[in-house]
Parts: structure tokens; C-alpha cells; sequence
């Protein structure tokens, strides 16, 4: 693994163990939006979300040790003040511990799911914990054993000398690259765990089902053996962790982790700089104060930002290798990541608004450059032909519908701009 003169800089305890769980509080709702738009770095999660607690309002947010001292100096707590929540990362520890072992013995052992398994095999599943990183390898090591999964390994290595490892799921004997119309990866935000287990039992439960040719049920929803067929048929391209470095520094730290461990840009006595948010690293938009208004912040270009988009579109091997994917694979139709942050499906776009009656208004037209992303105004809408926009609503009304027959929480379908560029949210 190589180490560069800067990450040598870096306190190395500090990389660990000075990122905090914090809460602002305030009397009014508007307090807290006026604190947000004065401090659009601090890393808020998804998005801002300010609640009531008790007589007063409240704001989550992760800081580190520096910010915090920085905060206590600069806030006045009259009107809006700080607290460390500890019981957060001890939370998290306990509703989503990490997996000690291996039960998948190496590769030798396949997973299986819960659509094929009777309810009382829940718990088991829950007092098991998270798949550690290790095992979502063995996991897909043991479905190539058990039922002849093709695997591959895309062809960069990340920053920490770690693979990425795909699989293809298909009920033909002979894959064939230009067949396979849906691309599924999860574990991009490292602290959102649980989305390469996930897809790895769906991927388990499909191949289950198609081997014993029957169907699958989750809680009070059940497909018949033809809709596993039909969804095989389709041909399923999956990555379940594209973000390994991340994903094995939040597991051993519990610290929240969620960029890539790229210490390119960063800074020292600062263990926030390092890393990218590989979900703003696309070749989307990128260039963010060039295409969108200056009222709002999709992306930051402050390394220590969790929402830094890194120095170039797809300067990380890990979007590198998601991007690859389409390359050998050329007739993917569908793209889903898996996140396990808000409770939503969102479909395209994400820079504004959807609007079918002017194709002018367009990510590629430069003339719109600096007036994207106020989903309040009227100078701008992001273009999408009106049969492709009810189809993604129409799947993605249907998704989210089978998704809440099934989970003990609601699931809802909007438009990805809702989460990214929320009013809440400007500067």
C-alpha cells in the first residue's frame, strides 16, 4: 500500500477516533435554517433535516474534534447551541454490528436470503450483524460455487490496494456481455451499511429460487417462480461494495465514515480532508459552480467536506470501475444504487426540476450554465421526454409500493433533486 508524504502528516489516532455525532439545537425552525446556510460544509448527512424535540428544534450533523472546539467558540448558545451525542456511534454499534467471522467459510458456503427462508430466521440473520468486508468477497466466492455465478473483478485497484468484485447474474448457461439489461452496486457511502448485504441476499435469493424453481416471499409480498425467471432473464449486473477502503475503515473505527480513503487532497491535522465522495465524482454536472446557480451547493470543493467531489470527473478508481461496467457491458437499461441513508427511491434527474415541453433546457446545454438547480424558480427545468418520465415513475412508484408490502417502515418515490438540492439545504 502506498503512503505519501502528506497522509504521514495526518495524527493517525485522529483518523480514527475524532469524528463526533453531534446535535444543534434551537427555539425556532428558522434559527437552525439560518445556522445551515451560514455553515454549508458541516457534514449533515443527506440532507438537513431539523426536528422537534420536546419545546425546541434540533439538527444532527457529524463534525470533527477541531470543528467542534471552533463551533463552541463562534456559536452563541442563547440562540443556537451544540451538544455531543455519543450514544449515536454506540447506537450504531449495536442496531448494525459488524460480523466477526466468516459464514461463508472462505467461499465454500453460499448465502441465502430471506425470500426463501421462514420468518422465524430473522433474528438469526439480525444477531449475525453486518457482512464485514471480508465476507461480502467470500459471500460472492461461495454463490460462484453453488451456482456457477459469473464473477469479475473490475480493473482498478483503490487507493488501499483493495478490488472490486461483480458478479452477473443470468439463468443462461452462457453469459452473454450485451444480454444483461439492469446494474445494481451499493456500499458507495461507507457508513451506510447494510447495502452490500442486501444485494447480495436478493442476488442469493434469486439463484435459490431459480435452482429449487420455486418463488420467493418477503413479509406480504410473494413472486411466483416465472417472476424470478423473468427477472434473471433480464440479466443482472451487480457490484455490492464499490467503496472497500471506505467501508473497512467505518467498520473497524465506527466512526461514520463515508468518503473513500484517498489522501490526495488532503490537509494536515485535518482527518476529514481525506477522502472523496465518490457519488459526486461522476462526469454529471461535476464541474458544480460552473453549471449550477450559486444558490445551491450539490457538491463542495472543500476536501474536508463529505461532499467533495475530488479533483476531476472519475479521478477515483472506484467510479472508474463503476463506469467500466457499462463499457463491457453496452445494453444496460436500468442503473439502482442501494443506499441505506432516507428512505427513498429517486429517479432522474438530480440538477432540477422535471419538465417534458422544452428540450432546450437540457444538462448539455451550456447556455443554462450557472442557472441550474433553484427547484423554486422558473428559469430553469431539467428536460426529460414525457414517455421516459412516466415509465421511471411508473417503476418507481412500483418499487417503492412492493418495497413497503414488505418492511416495517414507508418507502417513498421522488425526484432525486428532492434529496440534492432541497431548499433547505442553499447556502
Amino acid at each position: 500500500m502506498k503512503v505519501t508524504p502528506l497522509l504521514g502528516l495526518l495524527p493517525g489516532a485522529a483518523l480514527a477516533s475524532d469524528i463526533l455525532s453531534v446535535a444543534f439545537f434551537a427555539k425556532e425552525k428558522n434559527q437552525l435554517y439560518d445556522f445551515i446556510s451560514r455553515n454549508s460544509e458541516i457534514d449533515y448527512g443527506c440532507r438537513p433535516v431539523v426536528m422537534a424535540s420536546g419545546d425546541e428544534q434540533k439538527l444532527h450533523a457529524v463534525v470533527s474534534e477541531n470543528e467542534l472546539r471552533g463551533l463552541k467558540r463562534s456559536l452563541d448558545s442563547s440562540v443556537v447551541r451544540i451538544e455531543t451525542l455519543d450514544h449515536l456511534n454506540k447506537r450504531q454499534t449495536a442496531v448494525a454490528p459488524i460480523g466477526k467471522s466468516d459464514r461463508f467459510n472462505g467461499g465454500k458456503v453460499a448465502p441465502r436470503g430471506l425470500g426463501t427462508q421462514k420468518p422465524d430466521q430473522y433474528t438469526a440473520y439480525q444477531d449475525a450483524g453486518i457482512l464485514n468486508a471480508d465476507e461480502v468477497y467470500t459471500a460472492m466466492k461461495g454463490l460462484e460455487k453453488e451456482y456457477g455465478l459469473e464473477l469479475f473483478t473490475a480493473p482498478h485497484k483503490t487507493y488501499e490496494g483493495n478490488t472490486l468484485l461483480g458478479g452477473v447474474a443470468n439463468k443462461a448457461e452462457k453469459i452473454k456481455k450485451d444480454k444483461q439489461k439492469i446494474y445494481f452496486t451499493s456500499g458507495i457511502h461507507a457508513r451506510e451499511r447494510g447495502g452490500p448485504d442486501n444485494l447480495i441476499y436478493f442476488i442469493s435469493d434469486l439463484l435459490y429460487a431459480n435452482e429449487h424453481r420455486i418463488g420467493l416471499t418477503y413479509g406480504n409480498k410473494t413472486y411466483s417462480n416465472k417472476d424470478v425467471k423473468k427477472a434473471l432473464g433480464m440479466g443482472i449486473v451487480f457490484i455490492p461494495m464499490t467503496n472497500p477502503d471506505g467501508v473497512r475503515h467505518d467498520q473497524a473505527n465506527s466512526n461514520l465514515w463515508r468518503k473513500n480513503r484517498n489522501p490526495a487532497s488532503a490537509r494536515p491535522n485535518e482527518p476529514l480532508s481525506v477522502g472523496v465522495d465518490l457519488n459526486r465524482n461522476f462526469d454529471f454536472l461535476w464541474n458544480y459552480t460552473l453549471h449550477f446557480t450559486p444558490e445551491v451547493s450539490p457538491a463542495s470543493n472543500n476536501a474536508s467536506s463529505q461532499a467533495f467531489y475530488g479533483t476531476a470527473p472519475f479521478s477515483e478508481p472506484e467510479t472508474q470501475n463503476i463506469k467500466w461496467v457499462y463499457n463491457v457491458f453496452p445494453n444496460i437499461k436500468w442503473y439502482i444504487d442501494v443506499h441505506s441513508a432516507a428512505g427513498t427511491l429517486l429517479y432522474s434527474w438530480g440538477d432540477d426540476v422535471n419538465q417534458s415541453f422544452d428540450p432546450k433546457q437540457n444538462l448539455f446545454n451550456p447556455e443554462y450554465d450557472g442557472k441550474r438547480g433553484d427547484v423554486e424558480d422558473e428559469i430553469y427545468k431539467e428536460f426529460i421526454d414525457q414517455e421516459d418520465w412516466d415509465n421511471i415513475r411508473l417503476q418507481a412508484n412500483r418499487t417503492t409500493a412492493a418495497m413497503n408490502a414488505t418492511a416495517g417502515r414507508a418507502y417513498l418515490p421522488q425526484q432525486a433533486v428532492q434529496l440534492f438540492l432541497n431548499v433547505e439545504c442553499r447556502r
